[in-house]
Order: structure tokens, then sequence, then C-alpha cells
């Protein structure tokens, strides 16, 4: 119902890559510059600066995105609503999610999930990925929300929402002036990671693994539980730690952290809802398909 060429700028916008973008829609990358060229064209005016292979977004690129937030939140609205016009939904609903999920992405949803469906009680667990799966199997849940690379065959996945896995370091940390660092640095940099069992420690064992790197071979000073209890070791050591982009906006806002990127080492990952096979109705698909159309800004 809405202008592809819309949804293209957008995803580039979100991404700041080409090629992420195309992946994610499924065409080309010359098909995704096709669009945005023909975005600019119409307009008279670039969307983007491309220096090398980085891209930003130009003050009409800024301008744009605000609108498309706009309207694609509109539109998830819309269909969502319609759908549930002639339904009236009240009983319990019990989440898991993991920890970073559960503190940096649902807050603001589940605000606004409570403010139109009063009558549903929610619930929610927050533990590491692995502990979710754990408690859905136990029928503690009724659905999680999960970060991380691998599947269990006894689960069903369904896309949530896209995250990217950020190295970072305090803003006086001596790779702070650095904009990328090489994986050969990455091995001699003392490291934070999280506990055994979190998925965005799989996601980084899963990063290396083409680079024929474990784990074990990192230069990790401690692991720890939480991603409040990292950043605020960050701001007193001298070490480098991998945290979700959606847990630092804060403190990359107020110059507290410094993002320094590893060359060659991708740790783009999905936030997923898992659900026991051939449960699909009632609460657990209202919430799913709700959080699904929601207009995270």
């Amino acid at each position: 119902m809405f202008d592809f060429r819309l949804k293209v700028f957008y995803t580039v916008a979100k991404r700041l890559n080409f090629t992420k973008a195309a992946e994610e829609l499924c065409i080309t990358q010359p098909a995704v510059s096709k669009h945005i060229q023909e975005i600019e064209s119409y307009y008279k005016i670039r969307l983007f600066e491309r220096n090398g292979n980085k891209i930003h977004l130009t003050k009409a690129g800024g301008v744009l995105l605000h609108y498309c937030n706009q309207i694609f939140g509109l539109y998830g609205s819309l269909e969502f609503d319609l759908n549930a016009l002639t339904e009236t939904f009240k009983g319990k609903l019990r989440i898991g999610a993991s920890t970073t999920i559960a503190q940096y992405v649902l807050p603001p949803l589940l605000a606004d999930f409570h403010k139109r469906y009063e009558d549903i009680q929610v619930s929610l667990t927050i533990s590491n990925t692995e502990q979710i799966e754990q408690a859905l199997n136990n029928n503690s849940i009724d659905f999680g929300i999960v970060e991380g690379q691998a599947k269990n065959t006894l689960f069903k996945y369904t896309e949530f929402i896209r995250d990217e896995i950020v190295p970072v370091v305090a803003a006086n940390h001596t790779l702070a002036s650095q904009k990328e660092i090489s994986i050969d640095k990455l091995l001699t940099t003392s490291l934070l990671l999280r506990e055994p069992g979190s998925g965005t420690l799989e996601v980084i064992a899963h990063a290396l693994k083409p680079h024929n790197i474990k784990l074990s071979d990192l230069k990790c000073e401690m692991q720890l539980g939480s991603t409040e209890s990292i950043k605020s070791y960050l701001l007193h050591s001298n070490c480098m730690a991998f945290l979700s982009i959606h847990s630092i906006l804060e403190e990359l806002k107020n110059n507290k952290l410094q993002i320094v990127d590893i060359k060659d080492l991708n740790l783009d990952r999905v936030f997923h809802f898992i659900q026991l096979h051939g449960e699909t109705e009632g609460l657990p698909e209202l919430f799913i398909e709700f959080a699904r159309h929601y207009n995270f800004k």
C-alpha cells in the first residue's frame, strides 16, 4: 500500500549500508541505488553523503527519514487496528525476554500495549536467551523474545526487529580516537564479555568463526551478567565491550562511550519471538502482531 521506493530509502537510512539494505529487501544492490537516485532526482536533492565505503544522511535525508517513521508507523497501526477492531481481549499474558530486549526495547512498547488493552495482565520474565528457552519449554511463559544466532528446532521463530552489536570503549580510552581497528588488534585488547548463555556472546562467537577465532582466544578481563554493569565498568577501565546499539544511545549522545568498528567483523543480528510449535493464536499472537507493527523511534 506504500511506495516501495520509500521503503528502500527507509531501509538504507536505518542500516546506512547499501549492501545490507539490499539483503534485507531481497533485491540487488544496483536496484537499491537506482531507487535512491530516483527519489533524489524527483526532489532534486541529495539524501546521502558518500565517503568511501561509508554513507551518512544529509539534512534532507534526515527530514525524509523523520516522515518515513511517521508514515510507516501510521501504516502499521492502521493495519493492526482494522484487524483487531471486531474483537475484545482479556486475560493474562506471560512474556519472557532476554535482558537487552527487556531493558532497552520493550518498555515503551509494553506501556502502549497496556493503554490499548487494559484488560490484559502482562508479566515479564527477564533472563538470558538460554534461560528464556528453558522457561518456554517448561511452560513458565507463553512466548519469548530472544537475541542470538542459533535456532532450536523445538520452537517457531518469528522476526521482530534488527539489531547491531557494536564494539564500544569509554570516551577516554586509548582506542577512542580510532574509527576502526583490525581483528589482530582486537585479540590484544582487554574485553568485557557477557555471561555464558547470553545471546550477545553467541553472536560474537558466530561472527569470529569465519576468522578461525574462538572466544577463548580473546583477552577477556571479566564476564558480567548485565549490560548496565558492563557500561559502568567501561567508564572506569581501559576495556572494550560488545553491546547492542539500543543499549548505548544515551551514552553515545552524551559522549561517554565511543564506537570503534572492527574491520571485516559483522555483528548484525535479529531479535526473534519464539513460541512452541502449534501455538499461534490468542493473546501471544495479538502481542506479537502489535509489536511487529509498533513504530520504534
